[in-house]
């Protein structure tokens, strides 16, 4: 049977930036491999298929596969659905007021709010459906830099050194002293992520764009993904490595962690932390999205 898909280019307000996606609607019948074959043929970091939720008040339920492998959750699949479906779904009310769209995805409900705003591009934001968690001790910077292509003194700045967290899937948060350093890790020295494994997540206090917190770099050819665009599950995961090393105070913060511009695909993700008693409490991933394409599988 016929299946409609779409594509957009998500974390980006136009097209051909940001991080591309296709969503598969109508994926009612599917088994897991025909999914992770129609996810190689797209060869995008992340297909997504849609089929009614469990539970009949929730919007939809999610499978995510990159080209090799099925993920948990991702952030980019999720904010790019969520405005997907809101727009196909209500778009009038879009228009209007803010939707609230929730997916079942294999780490659980996923709790979003999709928004158009006049003369904006449309866009949503998520809660966490948990904190973040250690997922293990890093490799050493040494073996991180070999691994990278990098010296060793690149790696680390003020009180930040290589942690491992996660939100479904670990990834390696490697801190990065320079943009010029960030330029010269190489993405096909190491297949980061090969066996199921993390993948690295390189960052910098040093930004492009003076709206950005941070500048990031995610590797993971183990995963099918040399180098991705924009990480919405890494930067869900970085809202520990901030609470850790950063020491925000307690309130609300919120961050632009800009990615993909040694790509050509710039991406602009909105990381919100809350803070209490010195902890993280909640944390929220956002930004916008622009359809792309439309079509059939047959």
């Amino acid at each position: 049977m016929p299946r409609r898909f779409y594509t957009l280019d998500v974390f980006a307000s136009r097209a051909l930036a940001g991080n591309p996606l296709a969503v598969v609607l109508d994926a009612e019948g599917l088994d897991d491999a025909a999914m992770q074959a129609i996810a190689r043929e797209f060869n995008l970091s992340e297909t997504v298929f849609v089929t009614e939720p469990r539970n009949p008040i929730n919007t939809a339920t999610l499978r995510i596969f990159t080209p090799s492998r099925e993920l948990p959750f991702a952030g980019h699949p999720t904010v790019g659905t969520a405005v997907l479906l809101a727009h196909l779904r209500a778009p009038d009310l879009l228009a209007t007021q803010d939707l609230r769209v929730v997916l079942e995805e294999k780490i659980g409900e996923v709790v979003c709010v999709a928004r158009h705003r006049r003369g904006e591009a449309m866009a949503a934001y998520f809660t966490l459906p948990r904190l973040p968690a250690p997922a293990g001790a890093p490799p050493s910077a040494a073996a991180l830099a070999q691994g990278l292509g990098l010296e060793a003194a690149d790696i680390g700045f003020g009180a930040h050194v290589p942690s491992v967290y996660g939100v479904g899937p670990p990834h390696i948060f490697v801190p990065v002293a320079s943009l010029d350093a960030m330029r010269r890790a190489d993405p096909l020295k190491t297949a980061w992520g090969a066996d199921g494994g993390p993948s690295v997540y390189l960052y910098c206090p040093q930004t492009v764009g003076a709206q950005a917190s941070y500048h990031a770099r995610m590797f993971a050819g183990g995963w099918g993904i040399a180098e991705d665009p924009a990480t919405g599950s890494a930067a869900a995961s970085f809202a520990a490595v901030v609470a850790a090393f950063d020491n925000p105070g307690d309130g609300e913060h919120m961050l632009v962690i800009e990615q993909g511009f040694e790509m050509d695909r710039p991406s602009l993700i909105s990381l919100g932390l809350e803070i209490e008693a010195g902890a993280l409490a909640s944390a929220t991933i956002g930004g916008a999205a622009v359809i792309v394409s439309e079509g059939k599988l047959l």
